[in-house]
């Protein structure tokens, strides 16, 4: 069916779109495709854009999804860089075990960091 051109629709979200901080419009340059994904038999794709503005420094990360002509995009302001947005792409998923160990480890913490960070 189609094969999205997701280079195309980098470049056509750097006109269309806006810092949300400041109202620059996003370079191009400092707007990268941190993962993507497309089914052409159905006619649909996703991508998931990260974009830093180049006048305010702030970062803002995109998803747009394409369902045959319709097109929907949510942005949201956030605080990674594309070099973290690309490292934290790599990581595995936080396990619930972890997440447990997190919450023992904060039912048991005095308030005092630099015991709590020393190796026993």
């Amino acid at each position: 069916m189609k094969n999205f051109d997701f280079k195309k629709i980098v470049e056509w979200l750097g006109f269309v779109l806006k810092c949300p901080i400041c109202g620059h419009k996003y370079n191009l340059d400092k707007t990268k495709v941190i993962d993507s994904e497309q089914n052409e038999a159905i006619g649909e794709a996703w991508i998931l854009i990260h974009s830093d503005c180049s006048k305010c420094k702030s970062s803002v990360m995109f998803n747009v999804e394409i369902r045959g002509p319709e097109v929907f995009s949510v942005g949201m302001v956030t605080d990674l860089t594309g070099t973290d947005s690309n490292k934290f792409q790599k990581l595995e998923p936080i396990k619930a075990d972890e997440i447990i160990g997190i919450h023992q480890a904060l039912k048991e913490f005095k308030g005092d960091f630099i015991t709590s960070f020393t190796k026993k």
